[in-house]
């Protein structure tokens, strides 16, 4: 069985727009096979929040609601975060979004791997414990 694996919003939407990259590939199969795709609240959210169309919105809804939801509370959630972010931005680093380092301290939290496709989360990678995935 194959492990689980979060992806990023950035994937879901390439999904959604049916772009095939090595990343959607991965999730179009993980979906196929009912492999666990767990899911993050702000994944949720990005996703959900960029959907104009109700039709459209509704369905996402009803595809996410099979996903397993990954819960930490939201104050842990916040001081996670926050530390992960000022970790690294005392190397140098600064991500430009913050519901990146909100998406990793799941992942890191989990012991996740992340399926992406923002640079954010390779440098978060390379400097932190953050595993991604790589397309070998």
């Amino acid at each position: 069985m194959n492990k689980p694996l979060i992806f990023d919003t950035s994937v879901w939407i390439d999904y959604a727009k049916r772009k095939e990259t090595p990343q959607t590939l991965l999730l179009t199969y993980y979906l196929k096979n009912d492999f666990e795709t767990p899911l993050v609240p702000v994944v949720a959210q990005e996703l959900l929040q960029g959907i104009r169309d109700d039709a459209q919105h509704k369905k996402m809804k009803d595809i996410l609601s099979w996903h397993t939801r990954l819960e930490i509370a939201p104050m842990a959630t916040a001081m996670g975060a926050s530390a992960l972010f000022r970790s690294l931005r005392k190397k140098g680093i600064t991500i430009r979004k913050s519901n990146d380092c909100v998406i990793a301290f799941y992942a890191l939290s989990f012991d996740l791997e992340i399926v992406h496709n923002d640079s954010d989360f390779e440098l978060i990678s390379n400097h932190s414990e953050l595993k991604t995935w790589k397309n070998n």
